[in-house]
């Protein structure tokens, strides 16, 4: 039983961190409805409150263009990773796979290495093949980045499903497909699902393969793309439009968590085991 006192203390942490870490928000946000940028033309006040940064932000900065780019790298990131990592995670927990020990090996390799050290490599194979400043340029190499991670999360899932339930599955004349399609990804759809979020926020807020690998196509620039360019240009004379843009850019991620953070949390808890 926790006392009292240990109660309290648990409280006053982490009441004390959630301030640490809403502070940085809050004050981006307080800039961005109270300030006024002095080269500022629109008058639109709500409740007491400036709301011309935003407009501003909106307009100057394109970011309409860049978060329909960072939607459409994002989904598709997610579509493809899950969708080899669910039958890379299946084969390896419930197949016996030739080298299975050594491959395993090389994911977490893939899983520990920072793919700072491997841009430039990324930049001179999608060169070689064409693919700078397009689209696939951002998603073939975050698919591949991504993938030890999605692999090792559902290979832990699906090593934890008792065998009964596929020798069942078997013995009424289900194959290996209908067995992970009506059988094992029912029971993976919470850590399908919390892999799913995580990998979308990476990839939204993904900078450097972007900042590489689409250096001179504006037209499918990334949000945090758009917004580093945006706010190195206006950050000395309007940095209450610059926060403004800020929070423009933080807004879909943050819906996006707001929406799912029970099935998050509760996917990294239990360690993306099944319910």
């Amino acid at each position: 039983m926790i006392n009292i006192k240990e109660k309290t203390i648990a409280y006053f942490v982490l009441t004390l961190g959630a301030i640490i870490a809403i502070y940085p928000l809050f004050s981006i946000v307080n800039l961005s409805l109270t300030s006024k940028s002095n080269n500022s033309k629109v008058q639109n006040e709500f409740l007491g409150f400036y709301l011309g940064n935003y407009v501003e932000a909106w307009q100057r900065g394109a970011f309409n263009h860049a978060m329909l780019s960072s939607l459409l790298v994002s989904t598709s990131v997610v579509a493809l990773t899950l969708l080899c990592a669910i039958l890379a995670g299946y084969a390896f927990a419930l197949m016996r796979v030739p080298f299975a020990k050594t491959i395993l090996v090389l994911l977490l390799f893939g899983l520990v290495m920072p793919y700072e050290g491997v841009v430039i490599s990324i930049y001179e194979m999608m060169r070689s093949l064409h693919l700078l400043n397009t689209y696939w340029a951002l998603i073939l190499p975050q698919v591949a980045l991504s993938m030890p991670f999605a692999v090792l999360w559902l290979r832990t899932f699906f090593s934890t499903v008792p065998k009964s339930i596929i020798e069942s599955a078997s013995l009424d004349g289900a194959n290996r497909i209908q067995s992970l399609r009506f059988i094992l990804i029912p029971l993976a759809k919470s850590a399908i699902g919390t892999l799913a979020t995580l990998l979308f926020l990476f990839t939204w807020n993904e900078f450097l393969l972007a900042l590489v690998l689409i250096p001179s196509n504006t037209s499918i620039q990334t949000v945090p793309l758009s917004l580093s360019f945006f706010a190195g240009n206006r950050r000395n004379s309007e940095p209450p439009v610059t926060a403004a843009a800020a929070v423009l850019v933080a807004l879909p991620v943050l819906f996006a968590y707001l929406f799912l953070q029970k099935r998050l949390i509760r996917g990294i808890i239990s360690g993306a085991v099944k319910e």
